[in-house]
């Protein structure tokens, strides 16, 4: 029994001593051990972190620039309606689509007679006059 129990002392201190990444006993074949495939698995979920946190980083300051652009873009071409719209840039191929105009033809002949017949009426109730 003294021998027996030396023989696999001295065999499992043989497997121990070799530094190997997988393991082979004849009748079972080549495989990794439970800590091996946790340290495995370990790496390649840290691997994986840091790609997707890379990755996201690129895809953020990417969005960032794009958006950027899209709304200077989109503010450029509000302000261009605007100032149209208003009058102080010129129509763009023949299509007038100033309204300063209309307003003022508007005010004049139906805001400012309804004003002065308003005005009118409440001078008459106006005591003293």
């Amino acid at each position: 029994m003294a021998g027996g129990k030396t023989q696999t002392q001295s065999t499992q201190t043989r497997f121990r001593d070799k530094v190997m990444d997988q393991h082979d006993i004849p009748f079972l074949g080549n495989f990794y051990t439970k800590a091996e495939v946790d340290a495995m698995v370990a790496a390649a979920l840290d691997e994986a972190r840091a790609i997707d946190e890379a990755s996201m980083a690129e895809h953020n300051f990417k969005a960032t620039i794009i958006s950027m652009i899209l709304g200077f873009i989109c503010l450029a071409l509000f302000l261009d309606g605007t100032l149209r719209l208003l009058g102080i840039i010129p129509p763009f191929m023949d299509i007038d689509i100033s309204i300063v105009d209309k307003i003022a033809d508007k005010v004049q002949t139906e805001v400012m007679p309804m004003i002065q017949e308003a005005s009118q009426k409440a001078q008459r109730y106006i005591p003293g006059r």
